[in-house]
């Protein structure tokens, strides 16, 4: 690095009045003239802003609420001490380059002068060459004295290129909320994330968000985009497909989101998962469709199992996600953020930072399930009365058929214990989850074609759905 110093970078410095120049004495100098008195008030200079801060170690940063401490944001290593932050609002940087010897004492004041004209210093040049730029503003119809003074320049958020991450946050933020559930007498019981699906107050979020709360007949409370807080109700919810929708009574702020289509997506599309993981509220991450249709079930037990026909995609999500949207490039929304895989115990649900493994649900089995809890205030579920074993096949495809309950669609449509499915209208089944997924991605009262094997022979059977309630 050159020692070479460039006086157009000189920082803007206040002007003073010039001490007498220390030059050899074999040069003649001129005496200073005093600069004339303006006719008015003379514009009092910022002080500068290079003093020097004290040598003690900056506090360490202030703590996010809501964080665990495990997630405390560690304290800066202490260093040098940067300069103070100037006064003025805008400030030209000082030259990166490594400072070097000073120009002689006549290059500093047309430095600073000229920094003043520009409006970057103070100073008695500084408010001179205000008063000539004033006198000589033109005036008329278009020119206005105050220049940017009237101009709300935060009124709008800046643009961003269609289908751009930053595109998609700007359209769907303000339809995403953080929910608070409170059981047990725990003012923040469980916090998650949720979305506006309707005009009408109608939020949509995970089940597994609101179930304690919901049992426990605790308060739930809804915070939208600008931070307004919402006393909800729950409308109705689904443990089977791990969804359920809450009312809003005071609505009006609240923007709907817009739906689109999972079974359009493509493994490879952008998407995008918005939520409030960690208790970090408008959290944005992106990524790309991972898998299509993973069959996913999560919960420890019977009670709180759900069966996911699951959107995978490797979007940071976490604990707090859940019941987020996840959208298209369009901003529509394309699912709900439930699970995510974790690389100890294999657990979907555990509560484990991300590995880049996230899973959401279908919004077509959203509409679905929403549309059945707004008409009824209940969910159904299709069954075909057999009981599966839940472990692959040795040949790596196909469930078998366990037990098959008397007068129920499965053995009203000939199914024998030791079936084994390996096909629903067409589709491959991997295994006994497989499946339930498959044939919970339909609805009570539609039929369905299996393909079974029973010994070495293969047919197909057409089943039609019960239903029950979950």
């Amino acid at each position: 690095m050159t020692d070479a110093h460039d006086p157009d970078h000189e920082p803007t410095e206040p002007l003073a009045p010039l001490a007498p120049l220390d030059v050899p004495s074999s040069e003649t100098t001129a005496e200073p003239q005093p600069a004339p008195e303006p006719a008015h008030t003379q514009w009092a200079p910022p002080s500068p802003g290079v003093a020097p801060l004290p040598d003690a170690a900056p506090e360490p940063t202030t703590p996010l609420p809501g964080l665990a401490p495990s997630l405390m944001p560690p304290p800066p290593t202490p260093g040098p001490v940067p300069p103070a932050a100037p006064d003025l609002t805008v400030r030209m940087p000082a030259p990166s380059a490594e400072r070097g010897t000073r120009p002689a004492g006549w290059v500093i004041p047309v430095v600073a002068a000229i920094a003043l004209v520009v409006g970057l210093g103070g100073g008695l040049l500084g408010a001179l060459a205000y008063d000539k730029i004033s006198a000589d503003s033109p005036s008329g119809p278009g020119y206005s004295g105050d220049g940017l003074a009237g101009v709300d320049l935060e009124k709008d958020p800046p643009l961003a290129a269609p289908g751009s991450v930053a595109d998609v946050a700007q359209a769907v933020l303000p339809s995403t909320v953080q929910i608070i559930a409170e059981y047990g007498g725990e003012a923040a019981g469980a916090t998650g994330s949720g979305w506006v699906m309707d005009g009408d107050g109608h939020i949509v979020t995970n089940n597994h968000v609101v179930a304690e709360a919901a049992k426990d007949k605790g308060p739930i409370v809804v915070v939208d985009h600008d931070r307004n807080r919402y006393d909800a109700e729950v409308v109705g919810r689904s443990p089977i497909y791990d969804l359920a929708v809450l009312y809003v009574k005071k609505h009006d702020n609240l923007k709907p989101a817009k739906l689109g289509y999972a079974a359009k997506l493509q493994v490879g599309e952008p998407v995008v998962a918005i939520g409030s993981p960690l208790n970090l509220p408008d959290t944005v991450t992106s990524g790309i469709v991972s898998y299509l249709h993973r069959p996913v079930t999560t919960g420890s037990t019977a009670e709180d199992s759900s069966w996911i026909d699951a959107i995978q995609t490797d979007a940071a999500i976490n604990p707090g996600n859940s019941g987020g949207p996840l959208v298209n490039q369009k901003g529509e929304v394309i699912g709900v953020n439930s699970a995510i895989a974790t690389a100890g115990g294999g657990s979907v649900d555990s509560e484990a930072g991300n590995i880049g493994v996230g899973f959401a649900i279908p919004v077509e089995q959203v509409r679905v399930t929403a549309d059945q809890i707004l008409k009824t205030g209940k969910a159904q579920y299709p069954v075909i009365g057999a009981k599966v074993k839940t472990g692959g096949q040795p040949s790596g495809e196909g469930a078998e058929l366990d037990e098959i309950i008397a007068n129920s669609p499965a053995e009203k449509a000939g199914l024998h214990r030791g079936d084994v499915i390996t096909r629903v209208n067409g589709s491959r089944v991997a295994d006994g989850t497989a499946l339930i997924v498959a044939i919970r991605t339909y609805q009570p009262g539609q039929t369905i074609e299996f393909t079974i094997t029973r010994g070495a022979k293969e047919k197909k059977v057409k089943v039609t759905l019960d239903g029950e309630e979950g």
